[in-house]
């Protein structure tokens, strides 16, 4: 074991490269070392336990100092200090150290399972969505932009700028509210706006059975690439409208499929054990 009186001995620093194998395991080692301890103390930031963190690591100063000088009595008094205070900061900390260590779990996400892609976590949000809507007839309009920008219609709606998920879709189309009528428009992963009007199609083979919604949707689909889906208000059926075409009285099995047609590569490269043990930062 490595103790202070090494440090000042020359034949201990020669002994470190005594070998390039030597050099290179003492590499990996100081390599390991400082990674854990910045993984460490980045989950650590901001928590009480970070304070007594900070006052362990003085405290390791003060005596390696006090060794060093060959202050025996004062390192000896720090020892006890480090040794038992580390037990009381332990019992007392124990909740913050708890927290600390989930956090840092989290953080790590070696053994964690691999998150949801953003096109994932869309087609959820609108499944999940049209399956409450859907049965109980409650009408809704989403479209989704693509590489051409809707930014013209966006002007005609209400601003969200919010998360997607589907319980604010879901709440946005409940009738009798401010933001369900007219169109929800997804842009950059974000519900963009509510409220929006969208071109009405003006092609006469359209069946009269297909209200505003349907009508609004196909007009979208036939001047621009976005995609977009509609549950109808009064039968609850699920229809799609992307590039042109129209498909109505969709399942809901038939309607995620459409959904994964368009929005999931064919070829998902999966996160290698590496770039999870990076953290969150790699995430999409």
């Amino acid at each position: 074991m490595l103790n202070f009186s090494q440090l000042l001995d020359v034949n201990y620093w020669s002994s470190l490269s005594a070998s390039p194998w030597t050099v290179l395991i003492h590499l990996v080692d100081i390599t390991i070392v400082s990674y854990l301890i910045y993984r460490f103390s980045k989950a650590l930031a901001g928590t009480k336990i970070m304070t007594l963190v900070r006052g362990v690591f003085l405290f390791l100063f003060f005596q390696i100092l006090a060794t060093l000088l060959g202050l025996q009595t004062i390192s000896w008094l720090m020892n006890q200090v480090i040794t038992y205070g580390v037990i009381a900061g332990v019992v007392i900390f124990a909740p913050e150290i708890r927290a600390s260590l989930e956090k840092l779990g989290r953080t790590t996400q070696l053994f964690a399972r691999v998150e949801l892609s953003s096109e994932e976590a869309l087609i959820q949000a609108f499944v999940k969505a049209t399956a409450y809507l859907a049965p109980r007839k409650i009408g809704a309009l989403v479209a989704v932009e693509r590489a051409q920008t809707l930014r013209e219609y966006c002007s005609t709606g209400i601003s969200l700028d919010a998360d997607i998920s589907s319980e604010l879709l879901i709440n946005i189309f409940i009738p009798n509210t401010p933001l369900h009528d007219g169109a929800v428009i997804i842009q950059e992963n974000k519900i963009a706006v509510s409220c929006a009007y969208l071109p009405l199609t003006e092609s006469a083979g359209i069946s009269k059975e297909f209200g505003t919604r349907h009508r609004a949707a196909i007009g979208l689909a036939e001047v621009s690439d976005a995609f977009v889906f509609i549950v109808s208000e009064e039968t609850g059926s699920i229809s799609v409208a992307y590039n042109g075409s129209f498909k109505h009285g969709l399942s809901l099995d038939e309607f995620e499929h459409e959904l994964r047609t368009i929005f999931v590569p064919e070829n998902v490269k999966k996160k290698s054990w590496l770039e999870r043990l990076g953290g969150r930062k790699n995430a999409r």
